[in-house]
C-alpha cells in the first residue's frame, strides 16, 4: 500500500452550501477563482479545457451531486488524469469549502509548498468573490 503525504487546505465563507457549490460546479467560473491556476476556459466537444501557466489541459468534474462533492479530474490534452478532492460543508448558516492536495511521486517538496499556497490563495479568491453582492 502506498500513501501519500496529503495536506488539506480550507476556507469559511459566509454563503450557504448550495450557492458555494453551484459556483464552484460551474467549470465557466474557474477564471474568476482559480486564478492562480487558470488563464482560460473554453468548452470544446463535450470537453472543458483549461489554459494554465504550464499550458492547456483538460478539468471534469464529478456528477453534480447533492452531498456538494466537487472532486475533479486535471488532465493533459492527450488524457492523463489526476483526481483532485474537493467539497462544501456546512459550517453554521455558512459554507466550509475543503481542497486535499496530495504530494505525488516526483514532486518535491518545495513544489508542493507552491501547490498549496496556489491552493491557499485560490479559495481566499473564492471565498471574496461569494462574499461580495455580484457573486
Amino acid at each position: 500500500m502506498t500513501l501519500h503525504r496529503s495536506h488539506t487546505i480550507n476556507v469559511s465563507i459566509d454563503r450557504t452550501p448550495e450557492r458555494a457549490y453551484a459556483f464552484v460546479a460551474d467549470p465557466a467560473n474557474l477564471t474568476r477563482w482559480a486564478t492562480a491556476f487558470c488563464l482560460s476556459v473554453r468548452e470544446s466537444k463535450g470537453r472543458w479545457i483549461i489554459e494554465t501557466p504550464g499550458g492547456p489541459m483538460t478539468i471534469r468534474f464529478v456528477e453534480v451531486n447533492r452531498f456538494h462533492v466537487l472532486d475533479h479530474y486535471v488532465g493533459t490534452i492527450d488524457g492523463e488524469e489526476t483526481l483532485n478532492s474537493m467539497r462544501v460543508i456546512s459550517n453554521g448558516s455558512g459554507s466550509e469549502v475543503l481542497f486535499t492536495l496530495f504530494q505525488l511521486p516526483g514532486v518535491s517538496d518545495d513544489r508542493f509548498a507552491e501547490d498549496a499556497g496556489m491552493v491557499e490563495r485560490d479559495l481566499q479568491t473564492l471565498k471574496r468573490i461569494l462574499e461580495t453582492a455580484s457573486a
